[in-house]
């Protein structure tokens, strides 16, 4: 059996254009993730707070960020996307926040198939609200587990292209080229 982190491409173009494993459909109150060991999806736990997630949520494959996990991804789109749906992400910018004191990128995206949003190229393209809204959800969804997030910043393309470089790199130092 494959394994969705370690077995999938993260993408042919990169790093413009990423391969994105989602975990959760946008609008899911739950928080699932791919179980490292078997590579199936696995609740992690319902949210706490009266809040659902923004954006189609999941990862980019061969990659490993400064949380010890695949690099995080929000793919923005029409439509929910299914848990372990593979998706060529447009990347447009990276949302900075801490969680525990370690840093925990959050590289923003538009499904490159989906019309309604595939022609944004940017974080300032995108309708002003969004970016308020992904900034306030990751602020308050583990509030009510007595959790801090802290969102730093959001920055452009090349700092996020920067950062998907540099977890492919930490990837390969990690588990080697596969």
């Amino acid at each position: 059996m494959s394994h969705p982190w370690h077995d999938v491409s993260p993408g042919e173009n990169l790093p413009k254009i990423v391969t994105a494993l989602i975990e959760i459909p946008r609008g899911s109150k739950g928080k699932y993730e791919v179980d490292k060991p078997s590579g199936l999806i696995k609740l992690d736990r319902a949210l706490y707070s009266s809040v659902h997630y923004p954006a189609n949520y999941g990862f980019i494959p061969q990659t490993y960020a400064g949380d010890n996990d695949p690099l995080d991804i929000l793919v923005i789109s029409q439509i929910e996307l299914p848990q372990l749906c593979l998706v060529e992400a447009k990347v447009i910018g990276v949302m900075r926040m801490k969680d525990k004191d370690e840093v925990d990128d959050k590289i923003i995206a538009v499904a490159q198939q989906d019309i309604a949003v595939n022609h944004i190229n940017s974080l300032e393209e995108l309708p002003p609200h969004t970016t308020i809204e992904i900034k306030r959800f990751f602020q308050d969804y583990k509030i009510l587990e007595n959790r801090k997030i802290e969102v730093e910043e959001f920055f452009g393309k090349e700092k996020a292209y920067e950062i998907i470089m540099e977890s492919i790199e930490f990837y390969k130092k990690k588990f080697g080229n596969k």
